[in-house]
């Protein structure tokens, strides 16, 4: 007898599976249909949304050349290199091309075109004639004219980026000459324009390829399914990957055109390395293998670069010429094989000498301006938009003078440490450090920082953040009060003529004693203005600051352009107070400026990638002391170097007319100089960071760095110096009493004077039968009362 409930069973089974797999594979549809849709996202939002990530590139300052400009060849050579030029062996055909020619002193450049904010700049060929090291003569090839001054493009300084510096720029599908286009075709997937993402041919191609080899010989993932992995994924070699890959590459396929797809992959390739700077795209490559734009690449050239797609570091020309030549002539023969170009070119590409342009890698060498950069960008613009945005910031930074000050520093301290032992035994706690700082007067641009001996030992910046006791070139500052407030009862007017007295004395103030003592404990007596300031005398600079009114000499400092704040005690007279070497730098480049303050300047335009401008920091100045004022204080000022503290410049060789002052703190924890011709100033500090003693004045420390950094600086530049302004009168004085000169007078100054002031009578010193008559200034009756009430 048959069991029929034990049929109905097996039937009620049945219709129980073939629901749950019709429930299974609708799941599986609705799940693949959501991950295909959530793909689809993911790739839109990347192809239409911020592709890439520019990092925004810091440039110099342009480089100005001129007849009678020292310039050594080599220098010159290793500024064209790092601009992206290339030396060629015959005539100049290219923008970016050179060629020097020893036998004739001369250099032939074919200037590149670029871009300035508000500027663009033709490139042209021309020749500049070399004698001894210094500019000759420059000239335009292709009108034959002489030309009197040069610039050379900004120079890449680095690059603000996260993490990794990926340097690449865009072009479209119509700049890529159509024959390099085929040779990555050819090599990478010679089927794109046959498939849709995924080319099973391919894989089964790559697939036999290795069964015969034995191993991974060939892949078989289309040009779409390499971007994919680019663009989201890693190169982990795993099923899930490949997976998610070919995917990818149908979803980009479905939704983008060829070109479009072909067209990212040609800005997205990474194609080799020049230092931190990662190469990515063609346009990229071909500046860093040849130094050319891409319309100017021959054959060889763009089977080169389509070679190096599979393993740019293997392939590289910089690591073995014989590899990269060997991987050339490979796509070269695939090329001619699939008939993108015929036997003649074919044989002709075969025959090229592969010669890459000089490797030269970007080396941040101003690492403490950059640094200040920084901060002073993080103010308009956020850390996201200066890592991604590809801004290109222009600067007042001229790197010659960046590395001759930092040149000078470096050797200035160990000459220091050579010399005198116990700096080396003191550095065992506290390394002896230096900063400068270099400012050109008339724009106050900031043409170099060096804010320490070692970037990588210590990125303290002191040249904005080490708040240090100025010392004695304060002393300037009431000088200059004194010339231009008199004395605070306004009974007397002074001048660099007037006597002041250098001896022993305390000020009282505010029911307290305060007693200024000279260096050594040498007192003079009887002195002038000028001779006190250059032997920097600190109580006679402290008799002038009490007669003044130290209120006026921080009005004068303020003025001038110090910032922080300044206590109204005695002592500021003789630089007891805090601040830093760009503000020093700041005020004493009022006086060079002829009593216009400027505002320092390191960043001078930011524009975007469309080379629109987004920032200009206009130079800024106000007129705050007169010129004549100025004027006096500078020539006061060139006495230092040439009778006074500052003199060893002279002694080692720096002969140009040029003005400044030492600066030592009573402890001799601070050694400074500041010092500066009509053209460009610097000033330097040398100390430690934890104020140990120095035991050093500003002439022994500071004195010879920036000696050495000036007479590297300025070496060759045209020779100026500070012009009197209208109503200034020079006159011989008598150093010793303050009056005119007469022909028995034993020393001699000429004194610059406002011509409503200018002394009259003859020195009484020493009489001279020619040199009599003439009446004392107004108020004053015999010597030396005369010259106490000036």
């Amino acid at each position: 007898m048959r069991r029929r409930p034990r049929k109905k069973s097996r039937f009620t089974f049945l219709k129980f599976s073939v629901f749950f797999l019709v429930l299974l594979a609708t799941c599986g549809i609705v799940l693949g249909f959501w991950y295909m849709r959530f793909l689809e996202e993911v790739v839109t939002a990347k192809f239409e949304g911020r592709v890439w990530k520019f990092p925004s590139k810091i440039y110099s300052d342009t480089f100005l050349m001129y007849p009678g400009m020292k310039l050594r060849s080599e220098e010159l050579e290793a500024k064209l290199l790092r601009l992206g030029y290339r030396e060629t062996d015959s005539k100049l055909q290219f923008s970016g091309d050179y060629r020097f020619s020893k036998k004739e002193n001369l250099v032939e450049i074919y200037l590149h075109n670029f871009q300035y904010p508000l500027e663009q700049f033709k490139g042209y060929p021309v020749r500049l004639l070399l004698r001894s090291d210094t500019i000759a003569t420059i000239k335009n090839k292709q009108s034959g004219k002489e030309i009197f001054s040069l610039e050379l493009e900004p120079e890449l300084v680095t690059g603000l980026y996260d993490r990794v510096w990926e340097e690449r720029r865009l072009v479209t599908l119509d700049e890529v000459p159509p024959l390099l286009v085929r040779a990555v075709l050819a090599i990478e997937d010679e089927r794109f324009y046959h498939h849709w993402g995924i080319d099973p041919i391919s894989i089964l191609r790559a697939f036999m390829a290795n069964v015969r080899k034995g191993g991974i010989v060939q892949g078989g993932s289309t040009l779409t399914q390499q971007l994919m992995k680019n663009f989201f994924l890693g190169s982990e070699q795993t099923i899930e990957r490949k997976v998610k890959e070919a995917l990818m590459a149908l979803v980009v396929e479905w939704k983008y055109s060829k070109d479009e797809i072909l067209e990212n992959y040609l800005n997205e390739i990474y194609l080799g390395q020049k230092g931190a700077q990662g190469i990515f795209g063609v346009w990229e490559a071909s500046q860093f293998y040849f130094g050319k734009e891409l319309s100017q690449l021959t054959v060889g050239e763009m089977a080169l670069l389509a070679g190096l797609i599979k393993a740019p570091n293997r392939y590289s020309p910089y690591r073995s010429v014989k590899t990269a030549a060997s991987r050339r002539n490979i796509v070269l023969g695939k090329m001619f094989e699939d008939g993108f170009i015929p036997r003649r070119q074919y044989e002709r590409a075969l025959k090229e000498v592969l010669r890459p342009r000089e490797f030269v890698k970007v080396v941040n060498n101003a690492p403490f301006y950059v640094d200040f950069l920084r901060k002073e960008l993080a103010e308009n613009y956020s850390r996201q938009v200066l890592e991604a945005e590809g801004l290109k910031i222009f600067t007042s930074l001229d790197l010659q003078l960046q590395g001759l000050a930092e040149k000078a520093l470096s050797n200035g301290l160990k000459q220091l440490e050579e010399r005198y032992p116990h700096l080396l035994e003191a550095g065992k706690k506290d390394r002896l450090e230096g900063a400068i700082v270099v400012i050109k007067p008339q724009t106050g641009e900031i043409k170099a920082m060096v804010g320490g001996r070692d970037y990588q030992k210590s990125q303290f910046n002191r040249v904005v953040q080490a708040r240090r006791q100025p010392g004695s070139i304060f002393k300037p500052f009431v000088y200059l009060a004194a010339l231009i407030y008199g004395s605070e009862d306004g009974a007397r007017r002074f001048t660099p003529a007037s006597l002041v007295e250098d001896s022993p004395f305390t000020w009282n103030y505010e029911g307290q004693e305060w007693m200024p003592e000279n260096y050594n404990d040498k007192y003079y007596g009887l002195v002038t203005f000028r001779h006190a300031l250059e032997k920097s005398l600190n109580s006679a600079t402290a008799r002038i600051a009490s007669e003044v009114g130290i209120k006026k000499v921080r009005d004068v400092a303020y003025r001038l352009g110090l910032q922080g704040p300044l206590p109204l005690l005695p002592s500021l007279a003789l630089g007891a107070v805090e601040v830093t070497p760009l503000e020093m730098a700041r005020a004493f480049s009022t006086l060079a400026n002829g009593g216009v303050r400027t505002n320092p300047l390191a960043v001078k335009q930011v524009i975007d990638q469309r080379s629109q401008i987004l920032e200009k920091r206009n130079v800024r100045v106000k007129k705050v002391i007169t010129p004549q004022v100025a004027f006096m204080m500078n020539h006061m000022l060139k006495g230092v170097l040439d009778r006074g503290t500052g003199r060893g410049a002279r002694r080692r060789g720096f002969n140009r007319p040029a003005a400044g002052k030492t600066g030592t703190t009573n402890d001799t924890r601070d050694a400074w100089f500041a010092g500066y011709t009509p053209d460009l100033l610097a000033v330097v500090w040398v100390g430690f960071d934890r104020q140990s003693e120095l035991g050093l004045t500003g002439a022994q420390a500071a004195l010879p760095i920036w000696t050495e950094f000036m007479k590297q600086a300025t070496a060759g530049s045209p020779l100026t110096d500070f012009n009197p302004p209208p109503g200034i009168e020079f006159i011989d004085v008598d150093p010793l009493s303050g009056y005119r000169a007469t022909p028995n007078c034993p020393r001699v100054v000429r004194e610059a004077f406002f011509k409503s002031e200018a002394l009259l009578a003859f020195c009484p010193l020493h009489p001279s039968p020619v040199a009599v008559g003439g009446t004392a200034p107004s108020g004053i009756s015999s010597w030396p009362l005369s010259h106490t009430a000036r």
